[in-house]
C-alpha cells in the first residue's frame, strides 16, 4: 500500500456520496420554492397594474377624455377652397371657417387661383381632412377668373384614363355653388361640373351639393345668403358626426336611446365600398353622378336585398320590417305634403326684391330705398347746379333745369349686367316680373320725400344759392334711368301717369330687352333705349343679357321705338376696344328706329370693379368720340350733329326735324308738353301729339362748335374754363 494514501482523508466524500440523495432531494425543493417565489411576485405584479389600469381608464372615461374611437383621428382638418369674381364666395369662405373653428378642428381658407391641383389634389386622398368647395358661376356659365385653372384642370383630369376613376378615392369633398336661377340655361353650372368631376376621380360625396340663388324669388330660403346658410348647418352637423367616427350624421329618429348612426356594421361599410367601386365603373361621359352621399346608395342595396330569397322562418320578421316601412312612409308623405303645403302658401306671398344684404350694399352706395323694390339718389349734377357750377349734357341738350331733377326708378332688378354698370351688379336680375309688388302712389310720394330730404342738406352749405335751393324743393323732372330697369314695374304707365299729374317731366331710360312693354307704354317726355353695341357678339359681350333672344328683342324694341310719336332717343356708349369700329352696323340700327336724337357719349369709369375687366384704357378721349359722330353722320342721311356737352364727354345727333330756318330745336317746352299730355288723357288716350308739337329753341351756346363747349355762360364752371376729361360723369 502506498504510504501517501495514508495522508488522505477521504470519508468526507465518501459520506457526501452515501447521502447524495438527500443532498439531490434538498436543491430539488429550494429550486422549488424558487420557482412558487416567481410565480407569486409576477402575480402580485400584474394584478397591480390591472387595477392602475382600470382606475385610470375609469377616470379618463368619467373626465371624457379618453374613448377607443378617439384613439384614432377621423377628421385631421378642413380646407376651404372658394372661387369668387365679386368677393360672395370668398366672403362665406371666411363665415365656414370661423364654424369649423368653433368645433376645434383646423382649417384652412384657399383661394382657387393660388391652388396648383396637379400638385396637391392628390395628398388629401390620404390627409383625412374634408375638402369644402365654394364655387361661383360667371358669365355664360364659366367660371370666375380665380376658378378657371382649377376647372380646366379637374375637367381634363375627371376624362383623362392615366388619372382613372379611383385616382382621388379616399378624398372627401362637398360642394356649394353660387349663381342666379334668372340665367335658367347655365345655373349653377360650375359648382355642378366640380361635384360632378371629383365624383368621377373617386372622390366620396360627403353631403349633396348645395345651390345658392341670388333670385329672392326662386332661392329656397329667400336669399343667397339663406341658402348658405342651410347647407352651412347641414355641414357642420356632418362635420361632427365624421369627427366622432360615425358613419352617418344622426338624423333625429333614434328610438330606446340607441343613435342608428353608430350601429353601421363592417358589412356595411364594406357594401359602401362596393358601391362607390360599382358607380366609378359607369359610363361617366354619359350620366350624371348621384345627387346622394355614399351612406344613402348603401341604404338603397339594403331595402333592394330584402327582395333576395327569403327562409319562411324568417317571413315573420321580413313582414314586420315591410309594415314598419309602410307606417314610416305614410308619416313621412304627411310631413311632405304639410310642407308643400306651407310651402304653397309661401309661395303666394311674393318675396320682397330688396334683401337685407342688397339693402346694406345700396344704403352703403347712397340709396334712399323706397318700399320693396324702388329707390332715389341725388345726383352729383343737382348738387352743381344748386351752386351754380352747371347742369349736365341733358340741360345742354333739351333745357333740363338739373337742379330740379329727381333721379329714381320703380325696379332695381334689370335684365343685363352690363360690364359698364356704374352700380356694379349690386342690384338683383330677373327677366320678368316675381316680386312683391308696391303701388305707385306710395313709390311717388316717398321719393319725393326722399329727394327733398337729400336737397335740405344743402341748406346753408357755402356757395348753395338760394334761389336754386327754393326751386330744387319743387321737383320739375323725373329722370328714369337710376339703375334697373323701370319699364319691367307692371305699374309703369300708372307711375308715369301720376308724375304727368304732378307736372313733372318724365325721362324714361329702357336696355331694349322689353318690346312688348315698350309697345304698350304711354307717352312720355322722352323715350330712350341703350343702343350698346351694333351686332349680336358685341351686344352680348357688353351687356351680357338674360334673355336667350336677347338680339332678337333688341332688334324688336327698336321697331317698337319707330312707331312712338313723341320724343325718342338712341342712347350710345363707347367703351373703347370694344364697339367703337361699329359704324356701318349702327347705321343700319339707326335707320331701324329712327329715333329723333342719338346721343353718343364715352364710357365713364366708375372704379375698379371686380364684376368688370372695364379699365381707363377702354374711355375715348373727347377727341376720338368727335370723330366717332362725324363718321356715323356720314352714314345715316337727315341726321345732323346738333349739340356737344365736353365736360361729359357726349355729342348729340338730331334728326333734320329739329333745324328749323338753320336753327337747332332740340329744347323741350315743358309747360307745352304738360298741356298735350293733359289733352290726352282727357281724350282717353284719342288726342295724340307728335315729337314737334312741344319742341323749343337750342340757345347758341348749346350748340355743336360753339366756344363755350356746352358749358352755360351763366355758370361758374364755364367762368373757370374747365375742360378736363370726365370720368365720373352721369
Amino acid at each position: 500500500m502506498d504510504p501517501s494514501l495514508d495522508m488522505w482523508d477521504f470519508s468526507p466524500l465518501i459520506s457526501l456520496w452515501i447521502n447524495r440523495f438527500y443532498i439531490y432531494l434538498g436543491f430539488a425543493f429550494g429550486f422549488s420554492l424558487w420557482i412558487c417565489f416567481q410565480i407569486v411576485i409576477r402575480r402580485q405584479d400584474e394584478n397591480s397594474q390591472e387595477k392602475s389600469v382600470s382606475k385610470a381608464t375609469q377616470d379618463l372615461m368619467t373626465n371624457g377624455d379618453l374613448s377607443l374611437q378617439e384613439k384614432e383621428v377621423f377628421v385631421s382638418g378642413v380646407k376651404i377652397f372658394y372661387g369668387s369674381q365679386t368677393g360672395t364666395a370668398k366672403g362665406f369662405a371666411t363665415i365656414l371657417a370661423e364654424a369649423v373653428s368653433s368645433l376645434g378642428l383646423p382649417v384652412a381658407i384657399i383661394n382657387l387661383k393660388e391652388y396648383d391641383p396637379d400638385d396637391h389634389l392628390v395628398e388629401e386622398v390620404t390627409s383625412k381632412n374634408v375638402c369644402a368647395f365654394l364655387v361661383a358661376t360667371y358669365t355664360d356659365g364659366r367660371p370666375t377668373e380665380s376658378a378657371e385653372w382649377f376647372c380646366k384642370w379637374l375637367e381634363e383630369a375627371s376624362i383623362d384614363f392615366r388619372f382613372g376613376k379611383t385616382y382621388l378615392k379616399g378624398m372627401r369633398y362637398a360642394v356649394f355653388g353660387l349663381g342666379n336661377s334668372a340665367y335658367a340655361s347655365h345655373f349653377n353650372k360650375v359648382g355642378k361640373n366640380v361635384d360632378k368631376w371629383l365624383w368621377m376621380l373617386g372622390a366620396h360625396r360627403l353631403m349633396t351639393r348645395g345651390e345658392g340663388d341670388c333670385d329672392v324669388v326662386k332661392s329656397k330660403h329667400g336669399s343667397i345668403e339663406g341658402d348658405f346658410r342651410a347647407w352651412k348647418t347641414k355641414f357642420i352637423s356632418r362635420l361632427q358626426a365624421l369627427s366622432k367616427g360615425e358613419k352617418k350624421s344622426c338624423g333625429g329618429n333614434c328610438k330606446k336611446g340607441r343613435c342608428k348612426s353608430n350601429q353601421h356594421s363592417s358589412e356595411e361599410m364594406e357594401a359602401e365600398s362596393h358601391t362607390q367601386d360599382r358607380l366609378h365603373q359607369r359610363d361617366t361621359e354619359e350620366e350624371e353622378p348621384l345627387e346622394s352621399t355614399s351612406e344613402e346608395e348603401s341604404d338603397t342595396e339594403d331595402h333592394q336585398s330584402l327582395n333576395s330569397v327569403i327562409d319562411v322562418e324568417d317571413l315573420g320578421k321580413i313582414m314586420n320590417h315591410v309594415k314598419k316601412e309602410k307606417r314610416e312612409k305614410e308619416q313621412q308623405e304627411e310631413k311632405t305634403s304639410l310642407f308643400r303645403n306651407t310651402a304653397k302658401n309661401e309661395a303666394s306671398e311674393r318675396r320682397a326684391m330688396i334683401t337685407p344684404a342688397l339693402r346694406e350694399a345700396l344704403t352703403k352706395q347712397g340709396y334712399q330705398l323706397i318700399g320693396s323694390h324702388s329707390g332715389v339718389k341725388l345726383c352729383r349734377w343737382t348738387k352743381s347746379m344748386l351752386r351754380g357750377r352747371g347742369g349736365c349734357y341733358k340741360h345742354t341738350f333739351y333745357g333740363i333745369e338739373s337742379h330740379r331733377c329727381m333721379e329714381t326708378t320703380p325696379s332695381l332688378a334689370c335684365a343685363n349686367k352690363c360690364v359698364f354698370c356704374w352700380r356694379h351688379h349690386t342690384n338683383p336680375v330677373g327677366t320678368e316680373w316675381r316680386w312683391k309688388m308696391d303701388q305707385p302712389e306710395m313709390i311717388l310720394k316717398e321719393a319725393i320725400e326722399n329727394h327733398q330730404s337729400m336737397i335740405k342738406q344743402f341748406k346753408g352749405v357755402p356757395g348753395v344759392k338760394e334761389e336754386r335751393f327754393e326751386e330744387g324743393m319743387t321737383v320739375k323732372h323725373c329722370a328714369l334711368s337710376l339703375v334697373g330697369e323701370p319699364i319691367m314695374y307692371p305699374e309703369i304707365n300708372r307711375f308715369l301717369k301720376l308724375l304727368h299729374e304732378y307736372k313733372i317731366s318724365s325721362f324714361l331710360v329702357t336696355n331694349a330687352q322689353f318690346p312688348a312693354e315698350i309697345r304698350n307704354l304711354k307717352p312720355v317726355t322722352q323715350l330712350y333705349v341703350s343702343v350698346d353695341a351694333s351686332t349680336k357678339d358685341s351686344l352680348k359681350k357688353i351687356d351680357r343679357p338674360l334673355f336667350k333672344d336677347f338680339w332678337q328683342r333688341f332688334l324688336d324694341s327698336l321697331k317698337a321705338l319707330a312707331a312712338k310719336q313723341q320724343r325718342t332717343v338712341y342712347r350710345l356708349t363707347l367703351v373703347k376696344a370694344w364697339n367703337v369700329d361699329e359704324l356701318q352696323a349702327y347705321a343700319e340700327l339707326v335707320s331701324l328706329g329712327s329715333p329723333d336724337f342719338i346721343e353718343v357719349k364715352g364710357v365713364t369709369y366708375c372704379g375698379e370693379s371686380s364684376a368688370s375687366s372695364l379699365t381707363m384704357a377702354n374711355v375715348p378721349w373727347h377727341e376720338e368720340v368727335v370723330r366717332f359722330v362725324h363718321e356715323l353722320v356720314d352714314l345715316i342721311p337727315g341726321y345732323e350733329i346738333a349739340c356737344e356737352h365736353e365736360h361729359s364727354n357726349c355729342l348729340l345727333i338730331a334728326h333734320k326735324k329739329f333745324k328749323i330756318d338753320r336753327e337747332w330745336w332740340t329744347w323741350i317746352d315743358y309747360n307745352r308738353f304738360q298741356e298735350l299730355i293733359q289733352e290726352y288723357e282727357d281724350s282717353g288716350g284719342s288726342k295724340t301729339f307728335s315729337a314737334e308739337d312741344y319742341m323749343a329753341k337750342t340757345p347758341p351756346w348749346a350748340l355743336f362748335g360753339a366756344s363755350e363747349r356746352g358749358f352755360d355762360p351763366k355758370d361758374t364752371r364755364y367762368q373757370r374754363k374747365n375742360k378736363s376729361k370726365d370720368v365720373s360723369g352721369c
